[in-house]
């Protein structure tokens, strides 16, 4: 069987301990735990640090302020469900209040066998293969994964 893995990725606009994220910071333990509970979800990568703290301890590049989402869900459909469906949109929409505008691609989903748990180094050279070639198969984005599924329309963010 095959599943969907994900991963998002950003840089807060302060320190994860600086109140202009604290909104964000407060929150992460409650949208992480409604995406585990979500039907169709199957793995997300654990930090190390303590409750409230997400995966802000694993840093990319060694940056401090950046941070990064990766999970493994049965398809795309819960992965929607839950991105543009739930709580999780309202963080979603308010985005721009706590990270940087990023300047190149910074998600990618792409298709995983059942019981795969990708390394963080393996989502990023997903996501850098997004970035060289574009979509495919092997890396691409919402609008491409729904053209395949026969959903057609584009998902867009409000």
């Amino acid at each position: 069987m095959i599943q969907l893995a994900q991963l998002n990725i950003g840089r807060l606009v302060a320190d994860t301990d600086d109140p202009r994220v604290a909104g964000f910071m407060t929150a992460l333990d409650r949208v992480n735990g409604l995406a585990r509970r979500m039907p169709g979800f199957v793995w997300m990568m654990e930090g190390s640090g303590g409750p409230g703290t997400g995966n802000t301890d694993t840093a990319i590049g060694g940056d401090p302020r950046s941070i990064s989402n990766l999970s493994v869900w049965e398809g795309l459909a819960p992965l929607e469900r839950f991105v543009f469906g739930t709580l999780h949109r309202r963080f979603l929409d308010r985005r721009q209040e706590w990270f940087e505008v990023p300047g190149d691609l910074h998600f990618v989903l792409w298709p995983v066998a059942s019981g795969h748990r990708p390394t963080l180094d393996e989502a990023l050279e997903r996501l850098a293969l997004r970035q060289r070639e574009g979509d495919s198969p092997a890396a691409h984005g919402w609008d491409w994964a729904r053209k395949q599924a026969g959903l057609g329309g584009a998902i867009r963010p409000r």
